[in-house]
């Protein structure tokens, strides 16, 4: 299979690569820093010498230029090498990349070492914006978008129950990230029942049968390794009161329905729904990382229950400007219902703020302009965001 190029392009300076396990890090490295010094932290040996001679790294290197690429791959089992690091990025002016699939141990243990002097990119699962003709939104919605479970959806199934396994054994076991595994193993399952809901974390700590201060543990850990996202509550400041409560979304659907245990069960649609809302957050988040947007993503809800699935902050509010925004309620439906507009044109007319766009993505086969109100199909959205037309 001919290697699928990503949305993510390397910085010319020393970076952190973070992204889940599985999405592709090490291909993409190797495809970008064919030349680089290249050291797998993986290895055994070399994480022996290495720990106990930090130094031995330069050596290792050899007599590099200035300006050369080095690259360390799982520098999570290793944080105690980011001195050498900083060492030789004052000394000898290499640029390092430190790649990993949990910035938990690093940020615990040394990160704060290179600050100023390392800037971060995160790799994600396959996006629209990449496989283009070859995306399937029934294959996304269903399975996700993990590059092993693309090139063999037939044993998606199989692929990604070993996925979360390794996730457990990994990442959570290996690293002794939780006391006991049987608690955690029950909060998962729950974790991913959840995703893309707004978090009852006393209802949550209920359901696994841990105490609540255990939930907020367990979800710092699952956000430290890059398993989901919290995506919270805007807060404008209209008259009404908004909800504050954020919302859990996994970093993928096939991983998310792996969690829950329904690897093996027919999908409802309210299930199918919240794997809609996933896929489109997911592509947010792609595209506002890799074109440096860096925008704030949020939901907006009201006491009512009226709610917009995605805020997108465009400018943020200063004395003299009103916020900026744009609007994306999504749809599982074939058919578009205008009441569903409701939540956006409400926003737009408060007075608060400005709202730039709003728009509707639906599973139809016709786009439609409501006044102000855009409706696209899914595919045609996902073509608009990563084309720039969205924000």
């Amino acid at each position: 299979m001919n290697t699928i190029p990503r949305l993510l392009k390397p910085p010319d300076r020393s970076f952190f690569l973070f992204g889940p396990r599985g999405v592709g890090k090490s291909t993409w490295l190797r495809h970008h820093f064919s030349e680089a010094a290249f050291f797998d932290l993986l290895g055994g040996s070399l994480v022996l010498e290495l720990s106990r001679h930090p130094s031995a790294l330069e050596a290792m290197c050899g007599d590099l230029p200035e300006g050369a690429w080095v690259v360390l791959d799982e520098i999570q089992k290793l944080p105690q090498l980011l001195d050498e690091v900083h060492r030789l990025i004052e000394l000898k002016r290499w640029r390092f990349v430190l790649c990993g699939s949990s910035a938990r141990k690093i940020q615990r243990e040394g990160v704060d070492l290179l600050a100023g002097r390392a800037v971060t990119r995160y790799l994600e699962t396959f996006s629209y914006g990449e496989l283009g003709p070859d995306f399937s939104l029934e294959r996304a919605l269903e399975w996700g978008g993990l590059p092993m479970v693309f090139q063999d959806t037939a044993n998606a199934a199989d692929i990604l129950d070993a996925y979360v396994n390794t996730y457990i054994n990994e990442e959570i076991k290996q690293e002794g990230a939780v006391r006991g595994l049987a608690p955690f193993l029950r909060f998962l399952s729950v974790a991913g029942i959840c995703n893309g809901q707004l978090l009852n974390k006393q209802s949550i700590a209920r359901d696994a049968g841990v105490p609540r201060s255990t939930v907020d543990l367990y979800f710092s850990i699952m956000t430290e390794t890059l398993m989901g996202h919290f995506l919270h509550a805007y807060r404008p400041s209209v008259k009404v009161k908004e909800q504050t409560h954020p919302k859990f979304y996994w970093f993928d659907p096939g991983a998310a329905r792996a969690a829950a245990g329904l690897l093996y069960d027919p999908l409802d649609r309210t299930w199918l729904g919240v794997s809609l809302e996933t896929l489109i957050y997911h592509e947010l988040r792609v595209y506002n990382h890799t074109q440096r947007k860096k925008r704030g993503i949020f939901f907006y809800r009201t006491p009512p229950s009226s709610e917009i699935d995605f805020i997108v902050e465009t400018r943020k509010k200063t004395t003299e400007v009103p916020a900026h925004v744009v609007c994306i309620e999504v749809k599982l439906s074939d058919r578009w219902d205008r009441r569903w507009e409701k939540p956006m044109r409400s926003l737009s007319e408060s007075g608060k703020i400005h709202v730039d766009k709003m728009v509707g993505v639906y599973c139809g086969s016709r786009s439609y302009q409501f006044g102000e109100v855009q409706i696209l199909p899914v595919l045609e959205f996902l073509e608009n965001l990563h084309d720039g037309s969205i924000f």
